[in-house]
């Protein structure tokens, strides 16, 4: 399935954006989504695209299971993890294999988190944009 992971990488990155150093993100220092604190070997200034590519496959994409999952549910995973961890993106996964439930497990995990009201409307918007993204860019169908 390493195609999916070729179309959601995308998606995530731009969710993820550039670098920043936002003293109130747990993570620290990030670019693309790749925190210092989680890669203190990595000079995260100056990751370039393709660096971030090989990370998110190997570390999140890989680590979280996807290429064993159907479509969307490894997309859905993969940006869970990335976003949230891997061990959470696992446990939503063994509540249940339907990729809206690990949607709505994923927007009552924020809801609970301290900093909801500082990055809550991101989080938000990223769930609902990972909603369309599947259904209308990628033309999914709904049973």
């Amino acid at each position: 399935m390493k195609e999916t992971f070729d179309k959601i990488i995308e998606f995530t990155l731009k969710c993820e954006g550039g670098y920043v150093n936002d003293p109130l993100d747990p993570g620290g220092e990030t670019n693309m989504g790749i925190s210092k604190r989680s890669h203190p070997d990595v000079d995260i200034a100056n990751l370039t695209k393709e660096q971030a590519r090989e990370i998110y496959y190997k570390e999140y994409w890989k680590q979280a299971g996807c290429e064993q999952l159907k479509w969307p549910l490894d997309a859905v995973v993969f940006d869970c993890a990335v976003n949230c961890g891997i061990e959470l993106a696992r446990s939503f996964l063994h509540r249940s294999d339907d990729w809206t439930d690990h949607l709505m497990a994923r927007l009552r995990y924020y809801a609970k988190l301290e900093l909801f009201h500082r990055y809550g409307r991101g989080w938000i918007r990223r769930v609902i944009n990972l909603y369309e993204w599947i259904i209308i860019e990628n033309r999914m169908v709904t049973k």
